[in-house]
């Protein structure tokens, strides 16, 4: 009998023919519940953006401005010494391992992170009133804080937090993110290229009562300008006789003066005067340490008899919070960290690797000022040696800046900060003379 072939099937396909169809009948069927409208496409994160623009522009005299990290007078990362003997010091120890860390972190880091921030002598230590975990860096650490007060803070009448204006653009997404309301209090003047100390005053006095303040312990970002220690008094009285929160970030403690004291005393100033507060310390500027994500919260409450309880019960629902988020820190930058926090030799020289990041940042203020004022530049340049620590707003406008990318290739944020650190005794004259360029051709 003779058999017809599987071939001439009218029913039969090739195997692309049915791979086509299944498809066909899974894209019809399966659509998916992430249309644009329920996710819309988000928009490039405008810093990373512009180190991506960076790297691919092939001009050979191009200037990187814009990111927030240390570079040694030929531009390229510094590894400190100090963290280089640490680094060897920790891959000798034979009991190193690999083990999880406890939800809270590394005692030994977390402990000395709280005294470096707080100093050793400080009654909030002495009394035992403080909590510190461990966290994924500065942004952890912030973000920690937010999650923590966006649960438990009482806030009877929705007060809001309050930020600079300007401040770091990741402070608006990370308490977005917790639901908490963001209202801004004046900061930096565009008049006098300094602190707008009247309108900062004025609004966290007339802030409703009980409103969250977070504030820029030292070397403000972006602005590079702080407040006077008078003016940190005269803000802490207000606060206290408004019931604020004060919500401390420190990413720059020794970085900004070169002195781990004297970059720390608005935060010290605060706690010496009773008030229950939190912090966000980071170790990625200080130690260089930007990859590793070394940071440390602290959570300081007022003094008080059942103070210890207080702390005890804060601390319980930190770690609960932690371990949702991240369940454990990571372990290696906490070590270094905690190596030189530790030894007393070691953190000498951590202290004169400060010095000289802090040091090398305002010589290169000093030769801009002086570039820009031998070059006639129009306006005032004084705000660039009066300002302080890795950023300094420049006074340009958002058109100034992308005309000078256009032109000579320097790279910067829109808002006319810069990262001192970009610069160096090969190219601090090249980007004088771009600013002054385009101030005479815009003015």
């Amino acid at each position: 009998m003779a058999h017809r072939s599987i071939a001439s099937s009218p029913t039969s396909q090739s195997p692309a023919n049915k791979l086509a169809s299944i498809k066909g009948h899974m894209d019809t069927s399966n659509p998916t519940v992430f249309t644009s409208d329920n996710v819309p496409q988000a928009p490039e994160d405008p810093l990373f953006g512009l180190m991506a623009a960076y790297r691919k522009d092939t001009f050979e005299k191009k200037v990187d401005l814009g990111i927030g990290a240390y570079r040694d007078n030929n531009a390229k990362p510094w590894v400190l010494p100090v963290v280089k003997k640490a680094d060897e010091k920790l891959r000798q120890d034979p009991a190193l391992n690999h083990e999880y860390l406890p939800i809270a972190g590394l005692p030994e880091f977390t402990s000395a992170a709280q005294k470096l921030m707080l100093g050793s002598e400080s009654p909030a230590v002495k009394d035992k009133r403080v909590v510190s975990l461990q966290t994924i860096s500065g942004t952890g650490a912030v973000h920690l804080g937010a999650l923590f007060l966006s649960k438990f803070y009482p806030r009877s009448t929705n007060q809001s937090v309050y930020f600079s204006s300007p401040t770091w653009a990741n402070h608006n997404q990370i308490f977005s993110n917790v639901r908490l309301p963001i209202k801004t209090y004046p900061y930096f003047s565009a008049q006098s290229k300094g602190l707008d100390f009247a309108g900062m005053r004025s609004t966290i006095e007339q802030a409703p009562e009980g409103s969250i303040m977070l504030l820029h312990a030292c070397a403000h970002n972006p602005t590079g300008v702080d407040p006077t220690r008078e003016q940190w008094k005269e803000l802490a009285h207000i606060i206290r006789s408004k019931k604020h929160f004060p919500f401390f970030d420190c990413a720059y403690q020794g970085f900004a003066s070169g002195d781990l004291e004297n970059d720390a005393w608005a935060v010290r100033y605060f706690v010496e005067q009773g008030f229950e507060l939190c912090i966000a310390q980071s170790f990625a500027k200080n130690f260089g340490l930007y990859g590793e994500r070394a940071g440390a919260f602290h959570f300081v409450t007022g003094p008080s008899t059942d103070a210890q309880n207080t702390i005890s019960r804060i601390g319980s629902q930190l770690a609960i919070l932690q371990r949702s988020e991240i369940s454990n820190p990571p372990a290696y930058g906490a070590r270094i960290a905690s190596l030189v926090l530790n030894d007393p030799v070691l953190f000498k020289e951590w202290e004169a690797n400060l010095r000289t990041m802090s040091g090398r940042i305002k010589d290169m203020r000093k030769a801009l000022r002086e570039n820009l004022e031998k070059l006639g530049t129009p306006g005032s340049w004084k705000h660039i040696t009066e300002q302080i620590g890795m950023f300094s707003f420049t006074g340009l406008t958002e058109k100034q800046v992308m005309k000078i990318r256009e032109d000579a290739h320097v790279y910067m944020t829109k808002n006319g900060r810069i990262s001192m650190a970009g610069l160096n005794t090969w190219n601090v004259e090249y980007f004088a003379k771009a600013v002054d360029k385009v101030v005479r051709e815009t003015s």
